[in-house]
């Protein structure tokens, strides 16, 4: 028995140490082996900023007419909604970021971050789908709510300005912090864009400004009276991107498949053309048809969109013809490519705009409309090499763009003045900022886009685009009681594509 207990204690030791051996050698020298609170910061700064590349880059823009698809039929540019989505796990951890700072001064701004992040994700969410979980949300590992409930719009909207207060507030205490590919940690950029931000959350709750609870109107006035807000585009809230393998722009040729499937849209053609607009030169390209004609690459003539509307066998008829504007080659030649922006100073400067003609605050409508297409053309010119085959001789150079800008007018009437700003936010954010311009054409039907019933994949109102995305399968397979009475207590029980949610009633 002594001699069977030796040799087990020797075939134990034995284990132990080449176990080990094994951990030793296995252990990458390179591998964080403790989470930090910049890792955290970098990959959530990142969630929220980033899009996505390739044919997914450019969905949200066929929604937003922008571009024409010609691979087959897409679903967005023909008005085709299915299931939104409602998930969290960015930010399931920013709390950890304050927690592992070591310092009072990045705790605070660490705890800026996060509630900036928590803002973004619930307001992409409930703009999407309307009521959200948000009171339960994210409380799955801390108080074992695995079901949550959801909360009224309304609810989400109040708590989702006041995050964005509480960040503002953690930033302007808080030291600059590492692992922020935006901003290098600056908090004086973060607080310009926590509270531009909030302003363009307060914009898209144009129809709720007589609501005293939300106090639409006086959040806006405060912010801007007394905040830190976007003053020029190096402000810009976008990822610049960079010639390295996964920071590249997001249509880039190589590795893309994809790239001789978009078109120039009509609705964005028409509009610069009449306009006389030469951001047209640097969206797109000349039709080849005109050029072989006796137009010149100059001429504002030679640029033709198609009307993404249209039936799908009369676009490929008329790419076949050739008589189209594809995309401007820098958006496939260019490794680096633009910066892409989720809020640009440009599109606040509209945003401000349009409050002023809605009579929020004491401000010159036109003086801000001006800064807005300023900024635009200047963030064009200063992210595009200055030559002819990105330009077509048409370059945005300071004397055009002072000229243009002077003569630049606003309409007689609130309505009319704000379709113009509205247009000409959507003409600066061309392949820019995701989905805002389609929430703006939601929240005001600027810009009057075509609506063709013939083609509409919004069977059930094909005259109209849908207002919102349906909540996701999985809600209804593990949390169907409290979708349920969501959707009950929004839309009578039909969770539709066309069902108003409350901001927008």
């Amino acid at each position: 028995m002594k001699k069977i207990f030796t040799y087990l204690l020797i075939g134990l030791v034995g284990t132990t140490t080449s176990c080990s051996k094994f951990e030793e050698i296995n252990t990458n020298p390179e591998a964080t082996e403790k989470v930090t609170s910049q890792m955290i910061a970098t990959r959530i700064i990142l969630n929220l900023a980033n899009q996505p590349t390739q044919k997914g880059f450019l969905q949200p823009y066929m929604l937003n007419k922008n571009i024409v698809w010609t691979e087959f039929v897409e679903s967005y540019q023909y008005n085709g909604f299915g299931a939104g989505a409602l998930s969290f796990t960015a930010i399931n951890d920013a709390h950890f970021m304050p927690e592992f700072a070591g310092t009072e001064g990045l705790a605070k701004s660490y705890e800026g971050l996060m509630y900036f992040a928590r803002g973004v994700k619930f307001f992409e969410a409930t703009m999407d789908l309307g009521d959200i979980p948000y009171t339960d949300a994210l409380k799955g590992e801390s108080d074992k709510q695995y079901f949550p409930k959801y909360d009224n719009q309304k609810d989400v909207f109040i708590g989702i300005l006041n995050e964005l207060e509480l960040a503002d507030k953690a930033f302007a205490e808080g030291d600059n912090f590492t692992g922020d590919p935006i901003y290098g940690g600056n908090t004086t950029k973060w607080r310009k864009l926590v509270n531009s931000y909030a302003l363009h959350v307060l914009i898209q709750l144009s129809m709720k400004e007589a609501d005293a609870d939300l106090s639409v109107k006086g959040r806006f006035q405060q912010i801007l009276a007394n905040k830190p807000i976007f003053t020029s585009n190096a402000d810009n809230y976008q990822l610049v991107r960079s010639d390295k393998n996964g920071q590249q722009y997001p249509f880039y040729k190589v590795g893309n498949n994809f790239t001789i499937y978009p078109t120039m849209s009509s609705e964005i053609v028409d509009r610069l053309k009449d306009r006389s607009d030469r951001r047209l030169f640097y969206y797109g390209a000349p039709s080849p048809v005109k050029l072989n004609s006796g137009h010149t690459q100059s001429d504002f003539t030679a640029y033709v969109g198609i009307d993404p509307s249209m039936i799908y066998d009369d676009i490929l008829h008329t790419k076949n013809s050739n008589d189209y504007s594809k995309l401007n080659d820098r958006y496939t030649e260019i490794a680096t490519g633009e910066p892409t922006q989720q809020l640009s100073y440009s599109q606040l400067c509209f945003i401000i705009a349009e409050a002023a003609v809605r009579g929020w605050i004491n401000e010159s409508a036109i003086e801000w409309h001006k800064k807005g297409v300023e900024a635009s053309m200047q963030f064009i010119f200063d992210n595009t090499p200055n030559t002819e085959q990105f330009h077509h001789g048409m370059p945005l150079d300071a004397a055009y763009v002072s000229t243009y800008v002077s003569g630049l007018t606003l309409p007689a009437g609130t309505e009319a003045q704000i379709e113009e700003i509205i247009t000409q936010k959507y003409l600066a954010s061309f392949l820019q900022s995701e989905f805002h311009t389609y929430y703006d054409y939601r929240r005001t039907g600027y810009p009057k886009w075509k609506i063709n019933p013939a083609t509409s994949l919004n069977s059930e109102a094909p005259s109209k685009m849908p207002v919102r995305w349906r909540y996701p399968a999985t809600e209804f397979s593990f949390n169907t009681e409290n979708v349920d009475a969501a959707v009950s207590r929004q839309f009578g029980g039909i969770d539709d594509i066309n069902q108003l949610m409350w901001i927008l009633k």
